[in-house]
């Protein structure tokens, strides 16, 4: 991320994808559910204080973001979060769920059940933004290297 350094609990939490539009994607590592993390770029912590092209960027990429879920997962809904009460850093959490989920209809956060991705996994998932978003993502280096 340039100018910006990734919280260390975003860090540790995620896969990082790539780059979406101006924003970092991270991948939380729970397998069992589409959890995506959108960073944007800004030393700003409040959504509200963004400046209204950030803000509308940051929703656009929330709206590419949500039809990449709906397109590649089993998906009933959408959630949407941007609390950061425990990483203040600016995030927005977008994660497909659906009724089969473990935690339907419960809340994800702090969910008990967990998966970790295997490295193809998420390696599919980066090649499946690429190829869907038409040249707004670009895959973090090391997530190609892991291909290799």
């Amino acid at each position: 991320m340039s100018g910006v350094l990734l919280d260390p609990r975003l860090k540790r939490d995620c896969h990082p994808l790539g780059r979406l539009e101006g924003s970092e994607l991270l991948l939380m590592r729970n397998a069992l559910f589409p959890w995506f993390v959108l960073v944007p770029e800004t030393a700003e912590i409040e959504f509200y204080r963004l400046e209204m092209q950030l803000q509308m960027q940051l929703l656009s990429q929330i709206n590419l973001l949500s039809e990449f879920i709906v397109e590649n997962f089993p998906t009933d809904k959408i959630n949407i979060g941007m609390i950061g009460n425990m990483v203040s850093q600016l995030h927005v959490h977008v994660v497909g769920r659906n009724r089969e989920d473990s935690c339907w209809p419960g809340v994800v956060w702090g969910a008990q059940q967990f998966r970790p991705y295997e490295t193809g996994e998420v390696v599919k998932i980066a090649e499946k933004l690429t190829s869907s978003m038409h040249g707004r993502f670009s895959a973090d280096p090391a997530i190609i290297t892991l291909k290799e």
